[in-house]
């Protein structure tokens, strides 16, 4: 065993410390103002920097070519080292970093003297004889752990131990089974004493354990680990204060979401009982299509189960059509194409023996490797033995990539589904390229699935450079959000799993995952019931994937017409996500420059109500809406809490509540709890029933004015990389309560030329009605008919069953304009 107790000798090498102890040898990069980098190795020298994770280095790696569209290079903060007696300083601005010299440890601190991670002294940094490393920190009484990646349970992690790594996990419970599909090394330490919240990465790809205090020894107090298998100890510091500080700053350093095709929030049809039918499956899933259309329910997607590729023997060969079930995939395509559905089909990197395919990748080297680097491996995969296809080579890529333009590109399709990519290869010890530098699968196994992404991302782009790719991933490292959308794999069919797979997304929106999902109604499993299911459409249609998904174990099949007398819950759930698309759009863009959740948990947006740090099953969508579903059977009563800090509307009775209490509401099978934090901008479009064949020409804005607010709105085309270059449009939304009523300024700025035609503003009046509406100088007619007011193009209705003053009026040309809605009471009775 080795251990780090005392400091041998510190070197400034001006952009970074070289620190030697009697066990490992550090070296510390003040990267910027938030974060900071202690990389650790027990060996003599450190091995070349190579990271698949960081979009923000300050140092030579071998991925930056690799990356070199992705990654910024920075320079790192000067580093001014002070020495006293017991220990040595350094500043980045923010946080004192104090690296004590006997016993040796890391200690960093805030600039009001709050101590925001202390390692734990005389056990910092420890390898065992096992070759296993163990980073010990130090905790109190009072911390919430939250992120860990795709992890079971409710979202404070602390009590828990929680493994690292990738397994395929059918019927998994959300829960408490661990591990799951991803892996993401990641954690934001929450102190509720002091408020403050900071977040450590652990860069390393390694199978890995983190203990959150389950572990308890008298002799060392309380602490929490993080244990790997092997590699470098190399773990960045996140600075806050605040959570959304931490995912900012974290995402700063692994990268934003994707911007993927605006049809991607639509419903996607899946099942993979349509693509395991003996022949015509292209025509059931045109079927199924003609049906939704038929049952009014939106439709804009199908997931094509591996069932497409399967070969004479039944057995799944990638790249490889069915034409008994698909005779004309191209035609299929473009069928598909004219009733607004995009196609992404299952593709999975596991290659087995009797692949026909097979030769070609052996000759182009495509493969992991036997430990001997003598062979290529074999191990076992879905449907017997199998190569596994090594996307950290070069030539792994291109021969992969020359097969999706052979096989899927060429035929019209630029969406991606990846599946079945968690590398369970047994031998660790199995060889990769590592882009030259040689490594084991154990070193990188996680790293795979994220890299198959992008290898579809860049085949996409290559054959296309027009066409936005849509990747789906369901396996992952850190860093996935910038290629894929993801989702938790192969649920059952539960409540239990209905209600924790909320926590389970929003841990991932903690970890930089701001665009997930799970299946809804379950993947394996029974059928649901009625009532599960309906709950499970209302609850999922909030999640950025909104996917029905089924390989159902007692011969049936979930879809949304599976219960005829429940068809109208999931028909209006549905209409409800679509109504909602312009929002969700603008959270993604959201995501993908500011790195910000989709889904978020109530602490996120509400860190100081001491009462949301343990909620797991409400949350935020964005910024505005609290959503607080039916997540148990045979509810009729449901109680809510309302975070402090604000008033709430609820989006059914129109009543007013102030935030800090727990309410308690009547619920029946439509009831889905909404409620509009007070001082919010929700954009929606309620005539959208397809995002690729209707156009947003009418955008309404549901607007809550009791306190000073404003929402951007992103627009560009939705389905091309034009927004690349500059072509997008961003309207700034800001509301001014005052005396006399409401000011809403709208302020738009970029060259993409919007398609609305119309806004309707739903501006809620909590006292009173307006009197007036203005915009610039011109008064719009008010209607005391709302028949009259619904065919006019301009003018405005006071609803007063929901309280709402419905404002409409053409879209203005110019970019800078007014609205005006004034609140005097007119005096009727006085001459």
């Amino acid at each position: 065993m080795k251990t780090s107790r005392n400091l041998l000798n510190i070197k400034n090498n001006d952009d970074y410390l070289d620190i030697k102890t009697d066990g490992a040898n550090f070296r510390v990069y003040l990267l910027d103002e938030n974060i900071i980098r202690i990389r650790g190795t027990f060996d003599d020298e450190f091995k070349p920097e190579q990271s698949y994770a960081l979009v923000k280095t300050a140092w030579e790696d071998t991925t930056d070519e690799l990356l070199a569209n992705e990654r910024k290079k920075v320079t790192p903060i000067q580093i001014q080292m002070v020495e006293k007696e017991d220990k040595y300083t350094v500043q980045n601005g923010k946080y004192a970093l104090h690296i004590y010299k006997a016993p040796f440890y890391f200690e960093i601190v805030d600039k009001y003297g709050n101590v925001v991670h202390k390692d734990l002294p005389r056990r910092s940094f420890v390898m065992d004889d096992n070759g296993r490393e163990y980073h010990y920190s130090t905790m109190g009484d009072t911390n919430k752990f939250y992120g860990f990646g795709e992890k079971s349970g409710e979202l404070n992690k602390f009590k828990r131990r929680m493994r690292m790594h990738n397994t395929d996990s059918l019927g998994w419970n959300a829960k408490k089974s661990d591990p799951l599909y991803k892996m993401i090394p990641f954690y934001i330490n929450f102190n509720t004493e002091n408020n403050i919240a900071t977040g450590l990465f652990y860069n390393t790809a390694h199978d890995s354990v983190f203990d959150m205090d389950c572990e308890h020894s008298n002799y060392w107090l309380r602490y929490s680990y993080f244990q790997c298998d092997g590699g470098d100890l190399d773990v960045f510091f996140i600075g806050g204060p605040t959570i959304k500080d931490v995912v900012e700053h974290y995402t700063d350093l692994t990268g934003k979401s994707a911007m993927m095709p605006m049809s991607s929030f639509g419903y996607m049809g899946s099942t993979m009982f349509y693509t395991e039918l003996e022949k015509d499956a292209d025509k059931a899933i045109l079927d199924f299509v003609d049906t939704c259309k038929k049952n009014d329910i939106p439709c804009d997607g199908f997931f094509l189960s591996s069932g497409y590729t399967s070969g004479k023997d039944g057995k799944r060969y990638v790249f490889n059509w069915n034409k008994k079930r698909f005779s004309n995939p191209q035609k299929f395509v473009e069928e598909l194409e004219k009733k607004g559905v995009l196609l992404a089909p299952n593709i999975k990197p596991g290659m087995l023996l009797t692949h026909p395919f097979k030769k070609d990748f052996e000759q182009n080297k495509a493969y992991v490797r036997n430990q001997n680097n003598d062979d290529d491996q074999v191990d076992q995969y879905w449907g017997g033995a199998a190569h596994f296809v090594d996307f950290t080579s070069p030539k792994g890529r291109e021969t992969w990539k020359k097969y999706m333009k052979r096989s899927l590109i060429s035929n019209g399709i630029s969406s991606i589904w990846n599946d079945n990519n968690e590398y369970e290869i047994n031998d660790d010890n199995a060889r990769v390229d590592a882009e030259g530098q040689g490594k084991t699968i154990g070193e990188l196994k996680p790293v795979m699935s994220t890299m198959m992404a992008k290898a579809a991302k860049d085949a996409i782009n290559e054959a296309m450079p027009e066409k936005r790719p849509y990747l789906v991933n369901r396996a992952g490292f850190a860093g996935i959000q910038r290629y894929a959308q993801t989702w938790a794999g192969d649920n059952y069919t539960s409540w239990t799993n209905l209600k924790y797979n909320v926590p389970t997304i929003l841990g991932m929106g903690l970890s930089g995952v701001a665009n997930q999902g799970c299946d809804i109604g379950g993947f394996d499993g029974p059928l649901p019931e009625p009532e599960l299911f309906v709950r499970w459409v209302q609850n999922g249609i909030f999640q950025p994937r909104f996917s029905i998904h089924s390989c159902n174990t007692d011969n049936t099949v979930t879809e949304p017409w599976t219960y005829p007398n429940y068809t109208k819950y999931i028909r209006d759930a549905i209409k409800l996500r679509y109504s909602l698309i312009p929002y969700f759009y603008s959270l993604l863009h959201i995501a993908a420059t500011k790195g910000e959740p989709i889904m978020r948990p109530l602490v996120y947006e509400f860190q100081n109500d001491p009462a949301v740090a343990e909620e797991s099953f409400e949350f935020m969508l964005g910024p505005s809406l609290l959503i607080a579903n039916v997540l148990e059977r045979d509810q009729v009563q449901k109680q809510i809490y309302l975070p402090e800090g604000t008033k709430w509307f609820d989006m059914k009775t129109s009543k007013y509540y102030d935030g800090g209490q727990t309410i308690e509401i009547p619920v029946d099978l439509s009831s889905i709890p909404m409620f509009l934090r007070c001082g919010s901008i929700v954009p929606q479009s309620k005539e959208l029933n397809n995002v690729h064949n209707d156009l947003i020409n009418k955008l309404e804005l549901m607007i809550e004015p009791s306190t000073e607010t404003s929402f951007t709105i992103y627009e560009d085309d939705g389905v091309s990389n034009d927004y690349k270059k500059g072509e997008f449009l961003e309207t700034k939304v800001r509301v001014k309560p005052d005396s006399d009523g409401v000011n809403i300024n709208v302020q738009r700025e970029g060259s993409y030329q919007t398609k609305v035609k119309t806004i309707e503003l739903e501006v809620y009046c909590s006292k009173i009605a307006p009197l007036t509406v203005r915009i610039e100088q011109e008064e719009l007619d008010r209607y005391l008919s709302y028949e009259k007011f619904k065919d006019t193009n301009s003018g405005w209705y006071f609803d007063g069953e929901k309280r709402r003053a419905l404002i409409r009026y053409a879209n203005p040309k110019q970019n800078i304009y007014q609205v005006g809605v004034n609140f005097h009471v007119k005096d009727l009775i006085s001459i």
